[in-house]
């Protein structure tokens, strides 16, 4: 794979105070994209490596400015883009993150438009410690729209800086947040939190998973025909709840062999797979073509124990639910599938205002399905971010992953914005 140069930078003679130092590359003042480096003792770690939101995954994105030979290793919070995508672009060094959202990153790479990533290093165990280099590193599993999402104590120096990572209180892992403002982390120096919704006026409730899949249900039952849900097969959750929503509506849920890979991937046995009762593979034409090209045949085997074909749809659409994406249009349209069907959004509602939806939605329309949304935040609303803010009771609050920073004084009292790229201490 082409490398592009890793920057570096030889600054070290500012950097002379023995207290562990922060500096935020990107994500002080921006949702998405977040990178923070933390220095200690002469060495640092990455925490965190994403690409901006509005960046290709095949563009060579802006590079921070960090001093190659004295990075040691990167920490992941959780498997999304925004927090993992510079990795093809980094050096090759270890990768601290959890077993099953290493699996699932694994199991995506030969679907998706993105270049490769190595993967190597240690496991991050909820609540157990690893010592990595200076530091100490203790994670927290958290509620997410991610599977397998941390928030990070990190430790060096005698100083102590806690990183929320994303973190809601409305999913189906909600427990392990409150588990944590019940019993925090003592002596935390500065947190590092996460204020996606900070500001944040879209219209988007806050529902929990529960409420969604009750919502998912009724509009099984009020649709005559097939159900489609364009959602990410990589939130967990929303596939846990559209699998209960169809239990309820007497549907079988319906995935393509990527979703069933990554399912498989959590490697959690209480998650529907593809040889579940009332679940369905079905393989649209141009994955055909990925599987072919990618050399999955025995990746498909594996998950055909209940394969259908788009023609099984056609028969009785009424009682399946798909998990849809773009690549099924004309697949449907060839097999008659769309008669008194409708498409269910489950995804933040900002992506309706792209081109890829707005292809979507004019196909939507010409078969007359009726739209429906259906979705919740991966992320704490402003009154639990001061549930755990006060919890942890930093002696300061540095914002990061949120365009709104300025708002942090109304759920915390002690309060410092920082700047992208410059150091300060913890």
């Amino acid at each position: 794979m082409r490398r592009v140069p890793w920057l570096t930078q030889r600054a070290h003679a500012a950097l002379a105070s023995h207290l562990m130092k922060v500096r935020i590359h990107r994500g002080a003042h921006e949702i998405g994209g977040s990178c923070v480096e933390v220095m200690a003792d002469g060495e640092s770690i990455l925490v965190d490596a994403g690409l901006p939101l509005d960046v290709d995954t095949c563009e060579t994105p802006r590079l921070p400015i960090i001093d190659s030979g004295v990075l040691r290793g990167i920490v992941i919070s959780h498997p999304h883009r925004d927090h993992y995508g510079l990795l093809p672009w980094i050096p090759e060094m270890p990768v601290l993150m959890g077993d099953a959202a290493r699996r699932i990153l694994q199991a995506a790479a030969p679907f998706m438009r993105q270049p490769q990533m190595v993967l190597g290093g240690p496991s991050l165990v909820d609540r157990q410690t690893t010592r990595f280099g200076p530091f100490k590193i203790t994670p927290y599993l958290v509620d997410h729209s991610a599977y397998d999402a941390y928030a990070l104590l990190i430790e060096a120096d005698g100083r102590r800086l806690f990183y929320s990572g994303d973190i809601r209180t409305h999913g189906r892992k909600r427990h392990l947040v409150e588990k944590l403002i019940q019993t925090p982390p003592q002596t935390i120096n500065t947190l590092l939190l996460e204020g996606t919704t900070l500001g944040r006026d879209d219209g988007e409730g806050l529902d929990s998973e529960d409420q969604i899949e009750s919502k998912l249900a009724d509009i099984f039952q009020d649709t005559a025909g097939l159900a489609l849900i364009q959602t990410s097969a990589q939130n967990i959750d929303r596939m846990v709840s559209i699998f209960r929503a169809c239990k309820k509506s007497k549907r079988t849920t319906v995935i393509d062999l990527y979703t069933a890979e990554i399912l498989a991937a959590t490697g959690n046995p209480n998650i529907p797979c593809s040889d579940w009762d009332c679940v369905a593979l079905c393989i649209p034409q141009r994955q055909r073509v990925q599987i072919r090209d990618n050399g999955l045949i025995d990746t498909l085997k594996r998950h055909s124990r209940h394969r259908i074909y788009p023609r099984t749809i056609s028969d009785n659409p009424g009682a399946y639910a798909l998990i849809f994406r773009n690549l099924w249009m004309r697949d449907l349209e060839r097999a008659d599938c769309l008669s008194g069907a409708c498409l269910i959004h489950s995804m933040w509602s900002g992506y309706m205002k792209g081109d890829g939806f707005a292809e979507v939605d004019a196909w939507r329309i010409a078969h007359g399905m009726p739209l429906h949304q259906v979705h919740t935040s991966g992320h704490a609303s402003p009154s639990e971010l001061k549930r755990i803010a006060t919890a942890l009771s930093p002696d300061v609050l540095v914002p990061i992953h949120s365009a709104m920073p300025d708002k942090y004084g109304e759920i915390y009292h002690h309060v410092v914005t920082q700047d992208d790229g410059r150091w300060w201490d913890v």
